[in-house]
């Protein structure tokens, strides 16, 4: 998984790649974290090259989309493929997560 930030005044655009897994859950949670501690994140995560996404995967997620509610930001997951889109429909995600 890849994973590149860019801030663009109060937004943040994180630009994923990759397959998202038990192999590299741990980088991704590291590459995240930062962003949980803003104050009042506005976030727009671009899925248009990310694979695959695991349950750890879903749970990064989940915990990014809590802390950003949390502090009043806001959260959206863009360009997201069919079969990625698919987990997040089956495991319910994206009623929490908006999926544009």
């Amino acid at each position: 998984m890849n994973v590149n930030i860019t801030k663009d005044g109060a937004k943040t655009l994180v630009t994923l790649s990759g397959r998202l897994d038990t192999t590299n859950a741990d980088q991704f949670q590291t590459d995240i974290t930062p962003l949980m501690e803003d104050s009042n994140p506005d976030i727009e995560l671009d899925c248009t090259d990310m694979e695959y996404t695991s349950s750890q995967g879903l749970r990064l997620f989940l915990m990014l989309q809590k802390s950003v509610s949390s502090k009043g930001g806001s959260m959206v997951m863009t360009n997201m493929k069919p079969q990625v889109k698919e987990v997040f429909d089956i495991t319910g995600f994206s009623n929490i997560i908006k999926i544009v």
